[in-house]
């Protein structure tokens, strides 16, 4: 049998016996490295090391000793002592008891040390690969539950590519197109590599249904630098005909036979990212329906400035029941604001039905007050178990005359020009059948402005809500000239950059 190419470190006081054995060694095909003392040895031997014949009696310790504290710091390194004057069993069995994979007693014939070479790295190469293999599944799993558990595409790439460059200990890129159609990449260069997302085209011609595996070119998949691989193995994973392929691409040396491992990783990021695909456009259809059941434009109206903003929550968040109304009725602005309770594609349509419940009442002339009682009554008939908070207002742009009720929505902001106050109004949510105060009456001061406001503006998972309500009034304290800048600072300065929570803003100013 050929021998697979090792390099075999051959531990020996006598020079005589030490030629013989690298002889022997050399010309069955192994590279060897020669070691006078146990000191010499230990010092020489490192990760290039596949194999130790070691004499049982040295000069400076026993080869026993040598054994015990090379397997110490490299477990899984076989050693075979050899020797011509410990050959009894009870040596032959302290050596194997304390560290030796083999033991040859001399006088040793050529094709004796040949065949135990091969047979111990045979035994210890199938240890290693065993044990690179289940190294390799345990990271898998921890990969595959962050690709499932990331909360954006960007985020399952980046963890894709992460986890990769640790299974395989070196570069690693994955591709993969998004939803929006656009094909990226998350490349790591190494194992502690932080991944980075670039834009990468690649041709899918011919690629089929299921997973495949190839080697290229590394010019192929110029991403990243491979270190000087000329090759790379390059795994997909398609799901569907009309779907891109995903593919995982790794440096070529250092797979093992089959690259179970590699096609595994493949096939979570293709599942993970299908699902992920699968939501982000159901995110995408729940956001537009939401928009359009907002207001498409603002009213022009003499002597008031208008400005509103609206975002939905993160694409790993469900659509909530946040809405505003701006519309002029019988010569009176109607502002109202308001938040159905959950997260849900329903909770958008409730919010629906709540909005155009409240328009109508409007319309009929009711004040705001009467308005939300109708609004209650209407809930707990048509949909019962339905909670929501709602502030609602008529405000005469020519008088700055204001009637506001609110049904335990939060209270609005007021700038008068020189300091700010929260306009409270307290009162049951709607769906809730209790008492309602009357309404609050006030005017509007000329340059004051008024913010109404939901919840994902102010609220935070590691704060109260009086903390939120003080940081809204210390950004609020100044007004831009541009309303729409000042409500632009305000999202900048207190919304988070991953929004949890619709979130609604609505500032009046009169001027």
């Amino acid at each position: 049998m050929e021998s697979e190419p090792a390099t075999i470190l051959v531990v020996d006081d006598s020079s005589a016996k030490r030629y013989l054995l690298v002889s022997w060694l050399n010309r069955a095909g192994y590279t060897t490295v020669e070691a006078e003392t146990g000191a010499d040895a230990l010092a020489r031997v490192d990760d290039s090391i596949d194999l130790v014949v070691l004499d049982v009696r040295l000069p400076d310790m026993s080869g026993y000793e040598v054994c015990e504290r090379l397997k110490e710091t490299h477990t899984a390194l076989p050693v075979v002592h050899v020797s011509a004057h410990a050959v009894d069993v009870k040596d032959r069995a302290q050596g194997l008891t304390r560290g030796a994979d083999a033991y040859l007693a001399e006088p040793i014939e050529p094709e004796e040390l040949i065949a135990t070479a091969q047979a111990v790295l045979r035994y210890s190469r199938a240890r290693q690969r065993a044990e690179l293999l289940a190294h390799r599944l345990s990271l898998l799993a921890e990969t595959t539950l962050a690709v499932a558990g990331a909360p954006s595409f960007a985020r399952l790439l980046q963890a894709a590519a992460s986890g990769g460059a640790k299974i395989f200990m070196g570069p690693v890129a994955v591709v993969a197109e998004s939803a929006d159609g656009d094909c990226v990449a998350a490349v790591a260069a190494g194992p502690d590599a932080v991944p980075e997302l670039v834009t990468w085209v690649v041709d899918d011609t011919g690629v089929p249904v299921g997973s495949t595996v190839r080697v290229d070119a590394a010019t192929r998949w110029a991403l990243l630098d491979w270190r000087g691989e000329e090759r790379v193995t390059a795994a997909a994973a398609r799901l569907r005909e009309d779907r891109a392929p995903i593919y995982v691409v790794v440096p070529e040396r250092g797979q093992t036979p089959g690259t179970p491992v590699l096609v595994q990783l493949t096939q979570a990021v293709a599942a993970a990212a299908e699902a992920q695909r699968s939501y982000d456009e159901e995110h995408r259809i729940a956001v537009t329906l939401q928009r359009s059941l907002l207001p498409r434009r603002l009213p022009a109206i003499a002597g008031l400035d208008l400005a509103v903003r609206y975002e939905p929550a993160s694409a790993q968040t469900e659509v909530g029941g946040d809405f505003y109304e701006l519309v002029m009725l019988d010569g009176q602005l109607l502002v109202a604001i308001g938040d159905v309770s959950g997260h849900s594609l329903h909770a958008a349509t409730v919010m629906a039905e709540v909005r155009h419940a409240l328009r109508a009442y409007a319309v009929e002339g009711h004040p705001p007050g009467e308005m939300l009682a109708l609004v209650d009554g209407l809930m707990r008939t048509l949909l019962p178990g339905e909670l929501a908070t709602v502030c609602v207002l008529l405000l005469d742009p020519a008088t700055g005359r204001v009637r506001m009720a609110s049904a335990g929505h939060l209270p609005p902001l007021l700038h008068d020009g020189r300091r700010v106050e929260f306009l409270e109004h307290r009162a049951p949510l709607l769906g809730v059948r209790a008492a309602r105060p009357e309404d609050l009456e006030f005017t509007l001061p000329r340059g004051s402005t008024l913010v109404l406001y939901t919840d994902g503006l102010i609220e935070r998972r590691d704060a109260t809500i009086d903390d939120g309500l003080q940081a809204l009034a210390g950004s609020a304290a100044r007004v831009d000239d541009s309303l729409e800048d000042f409500c632009e600072r305000l999202l900048v300065q207190l919304a988070p950059a991953e929004i949890h929570d619709d979130l609604a803003l609505v500032a009046v100013r009169r001027r």
